[in-house]
C-alpha cells in the first residue's frame, strides 16, 4: 500500500485529489495533515516520516498584501524541506506549479522559487520530485474569486449577480479530474522532471459565459437540462450545478395537470440524451447509497411517499427532502454527494430516474457509501 500525504487537503485541488485517492483504499493509504503542523516540528517530522509520497499543494493563491503571497508560499516549503533533512526522508515529493511562473507576478514568482527549492533538495539527496507545471483549473466546489474566474462567474450567476468580463482573455484549462489522473499517474515515477501540463480546451472567458448564461437560463431557471455536446461541456455543467445552494433549490415541483380523467405531469425536458428508468420501492425500503464523479441524475417522485437524503462526500452534514405523489417534484444529484431514497409511506413508491449516460459494467461511475 502507497502511503500518500497531501498538504493542502482542504483547497480545491486537495480536496479532489483525497476524495479520488479513498476511492482505491486498498492501493493508497491517506496520511492525515493539518496546516498547523507546518509550525509543529514533531507533528511535521512525524507526518513525513509516515510518507511514501507527499504532493505538496498548500499555499496562497491570492492576498490583499502580494508580498504574503511569496513569503507564505516559501516559508511552507521550507518548512517541509527541513523536515526532509531532518529525518532524511528519500521518498517522493510532487509540487503543482503553475503557468503564471512565466508571468513575472508574485504568485508566479513564489512557485517558481518552491520549485527551484525542492529540486534543489532532491538532487542533494538523491530524492524524487517531480514539479508539476498546470494551465488554469476549472471543476465543482472551486472558490469563488479565487481559484479561477469560472468559479466566480458561476457563484455570481446561482445568486442571480451581473458577472462582468475584465479582459476577454483565451484561457488553457484543464478540468480538475483531468489534473487529479496525472498527478496520481506520477506517482512511484523514477525520474526527476519537471512536467508541463497540456491545457484539454482553449476558450475565451466570453465564449466560457455564454454557456454558463445557458445553463443558467435552462436548467437553473427552467430545470431543463441543456445540450451537453462535448465532454467539455458536461464537465462545466457539473462545476456549475455544485454552485447551489441544497437546503434552498431542491426539491422543485412539477406543474401537475389535472382534470376529469386524472392529471399529467412533464417529468423532464432534454437537449440531450441518456436513460429513463422506473422503479418501485416497498415500504421501508431505500435504494442508493452510492455517489457519481461525472453523471447528472435526476430523481421524480410520482406516487407514494419518500425521503431523498444527500451528503457531500468527506462531510457530516444531510440534506433531507420530502417528496409525495400527491405533489410531483424532483431533486438532481450533484456529483460526489453520496445520495438515497426511502420510501416513507403506507404504499409502494414510484419514481421516475434520468441519467444522462447508459449503464456501463466496465466503467460504472457509482461508488457505495451510506448517506
Amino acid at each position: 500500500m502507497i502511503k500518500v500525504g497531501v498538504t493542502g487537503s482542504n483547497g480545491f485541488i486537495g480536496w479532489h485529489l483525497c476524495r479520488t485517492l479513498e476511492l482505491d483504499n486498498n492501493k493508497f493509504q491517506l496520511i492525515q495533515f493539518k496546516r498547523d503542523w507546518f509550525n509543529e516540528i514533531t507533528n511535521i517530522d512525524t507526518f513525513v516520516s509516515k510518507c511514501d509520497i507527499i504532493v505538496h499543494l498548500a499555499g496562497l493563491n491570492r492576498h490583499s498584501e502580494e508580498s504574503a503571497i511569496y513569503s507564505t508560499n516559501v516559508r511552507l516549503a521550507e518548512r517541509l524541506v527541513e523536515s526532509f533533512k531532518r529525518i532524511g526522508f528519500r521518498g517522493q515529493v510532487i509540487f503543482s506549479s503553475s503557468t503564471q511562473e512565466d508571468r513575472n507576478n508574485t504568485f508566479g514568482n513564489s512557485k517558481r522559487a518552491v520549485r527551484e527549492l525542492f529540486s534543489s533538495w532532491a538532487n542533494l539527496s538523491g530524492a524524487k520530485f517531480n514539479g508539476v507545471i498546470i494551465p488554469n483549473v476549472y471543476g465543482a466546489f472551486g472558490v469563488p474569486f479565487y481559484n479561477s474566474v469560472i468559479s466566480t462567474f458561476c457563484h455570481q450567476l446561482v445568486n442571480n449577480e451581473t458577472p462582468k468580463i475584465e479582459i476577454d482573455a483565451s484561457l488553457n484549462l484543464i478540468y480538475i479530474d483531468d489534473l487529479v489522473k496525472t498527478l496520481i499517474e506520477l506517482f512511484d515515477t523514477e525520474s526527476n522532471y519537471n512536467i508541463f501540463i497540456e491545457h484539454t480546451d482553449k476558450l475565451k472567458v466570453s465564449e466560457l459565459l455564454a454557456l454558463l448564461v445557458k445553463f443558467k437560463n435552462n436548467y437553473f431557471e427552467n430545470g431543463q437540462i441543456p445540450s451537453l455536446n462535448n465532454r467539455f461541456e458536461i464537465n462545466l455543467f457539473n462545476t456549475f450545478r455544485s454552485y447551489f445552494s441544497l437546503k434552498n433549490h431542491f426539491p422543485i415541483k412539477y406543474k401537475n395537470n389535472t382534470d376529469e380523467r386524472g392529471n399529467f405531469v412533464e417529468i423532464i425536458r432534454l437537449e440531450t440524451g441518456g436513460q429513463i428508468s422506473f422503479s418501485t420501492t416497498k415500504k421501508q425500503i431505500t435504494r442508493g447509497n452510492h455517489y457519481h464523479t461525472r453523471k447528472i441524475e435526476r430523481f421524480s417522485v410520482i406516487k407514494g411517499k419518500a425521503l431523498i437524503q444527500l451528503r457531500k462526500i468527506g462531510t457530516t452534514e444531510v440534506f433531507d427532502y420530502y417528496l409525495s405523489g400527491e405533489e410531483p417534484a424532483y431533486v438532481d444529484m450533484p456529483i460526489w454527494y453520496t445520495h438515497n431514497i426511502k420510501n416513507i409511506g403506507e404504499e409502494e413508491l414510484f419514481t421516475m430516474f434520468w441519467i444522462n449516460e447508459f449503464y456501463d459494467h466496465n466503467d460504472p461511475d457509482t461508488y457505495f457509501e451510506k448517506v
